[in-house]
């Protein structure tokens, strides 16, 4: 595979490309469009779709017949783990397996080290993404100054040097009346606000959810009420403050219902999902594989397919990789004690695709979840394929089959608990802001 690596984004005259690909089936979920044309890039943006714009011309012509040319992926919660925790992954490494992955945009929660609670992180994540290349790297801001759930964090400040939202990631706050002076803050300011569920007190040290398997491996179990406790509580304060709030990571049928009736009822919420919660379960914890622990917890198969209708019908708007790299010493050990987390930017095009395959969503609504409806909930250029956006695209080999090896993995991260599956398709070129950053090896 080759990586070529610009500095993200593009300065007119210096370091833009322009680009004809020619021929290619274009599918474009946000307006529908999915034919075969051309496409035209100039100045990190599309230029032009089926008609070259007057006077355009160059030398970068790529012939597409026969392949895909989607959307950059949006990943909207993904840890890259640099800063403070590069004996794992570094923000290089993961931008470059996202591009080979066909991401073009990860989003990284707050947790890092230093908690990104400030414009200067904020400034330091965008600059070694800049000095990496190849996917673009958005920061989720803190809810609370270092997540610590006392004090709320510059929620303003950061959103004007860049977030795209803020978060107190799986960090508890202090208590509802912070929680409430957060929300009411968030909604005066416009600002998203990012929340992962899960009550501590009902979770304490729990590894797996609390059921039938749990029980006879001897695993301490997480229930389900841990989740749904605190979506409940946040959902009241959304009802009082009016704040737009996107619940991360679900993981139960009950936590779609409840998300499904704050829909119906006009509160200005919406869901988002792992793609490995849509297909495997707690049956997958049987041989205590440590890359099937994860927070939260893979559930019982009517969890899972409870799941997979949420993101059918729409309840869930967005699909994530909740990409959690890690060494090899932190998954070597018993299952209660191993590091919850799957390293997952290279699965997540390839499973949201298989849900198509096994007949949960058409191709442009699968194609959706991980590109436009992102986009749309973090307000982001992009997630499309028309003049006006930026030229962030993927090219894919639909004919194209491989198995997934942990070996080979780009991610500096190797936890997978899909070493061995099968998939159909792969990308073969990726752009970001109009420049090809990734181009699989032996592809013209």
């Amino acid at each position: 595979m080759d990586h070529l690596r610009p500095p993200e984004g593009c300065r007119p005259g210096v370091d833009c490309e322009r680009w004809i690909i020619r021929g290619a089936r274009v599918i474009d979920p946000a307006s529908g469009l999915d034919t075969v044309t051309d496409v035209f890039i100039d100045k990190a943006g599309i230029v032009g779709v089926g008609q070259a714009p007057t006077g355009f011309t160059t030398d970068k012509v790529l012939d597409a017949t026969g392949r895909w040319l989607i959307p950059g992926v949006i990943d909207s919660w993904a840890r890259l783990r640099e800063p403070g925790q590069e004996h794992k992954a570094t923000v290089e490494s993961e931008a470059r397996a996202a591009t080979a992955s066909g991401i073009t945009t990860v989003c990284v929660p707050p947790d890092t080290d230093p908690v990104i609670d400030t414009p200067a992180v904020v400034r330091l994540i965008k600059r070694r993404a800049q000095l990496a290349g190849g996917a673009r790297i958005m920061s989720i801001g803190a809810l609370t100054q270092g997540l610590q759930g006392k004090r709320l964090a510059e929620m303003v400040d950061l959103k004007e040097a860049g977030c795209v939202a803020v978060t107190n990631a799986l960090q508890p706050v202090e208590s509802l009346a912070i929680l409430r002076r957060a929300l009411e803050y968030a909604a005066t300011f416009g600002i998203l606000v990012i929340v992962q569920p899960q009550d501590p007190s009902l979770a304490a040290k729990g590894c797996a959810h609390e059921g039938a398997v749990a029980s006879r491996l001897g695993l301490p179990g997480i229930p389900v009420a841990a989740e749904t406790a605190a979506m409940t509580q946040v959902l009241a304060l959304v009802e009082e403050t009016g704040a737009r709030v996107h619940f991360t990571n679900l993981s139960s049928a009950l936590a779609v219902r409840l998300l499904e009736r704050a829909i119906d009822d006009g509160l200005p919420v919406s869901g988002g999902v792992s793609a490995h919660q849509l297909f495997l379960s707690e049956m997958d914890t049987d041989a205590f594989d440590p890359n099937t622990h994860v927070i939260p917890p893979l559930r019982t198969l009517r969890d899972r397919d409870a799941l997979r209708e949420g993101v059918a019908r729409g309840v869930i708007s967005v699909i994530h990789s909740d990409h959690q790299p890690h060494e090899g010493d932190a998954k070597a050990a018993p299952f209660p004690e191993v590091e919850p987390g799957i390293s997952s930017l290279e699965t997540l095009l390839p499973l949201t695709l298989r849900l198509t395959e096994e007949g949960i969503l058409p191709l442009h609504d699968a194609l959706q979840r991980v590109t436009s409806a992102p986009a749309r909930l973090l307000s982001l250029k992009a997630g499309g394929i028309a003049a006006g956006l930026r030229a962030d695209l993927c090219l894919f080999d639909r004919e194209a089959s491989w198995t997934l090896d942990a070996d080979t993995m780009l991610s500096r991260g190797r936890n997978t608990p899909f070493h061995g599956w099968d998939f159909n398709g792969q990308i073969t070129h990726t752009w970001v802001a109009g420049r090809l950053v990734f181009q699989r090896a032996s592809q013209p």
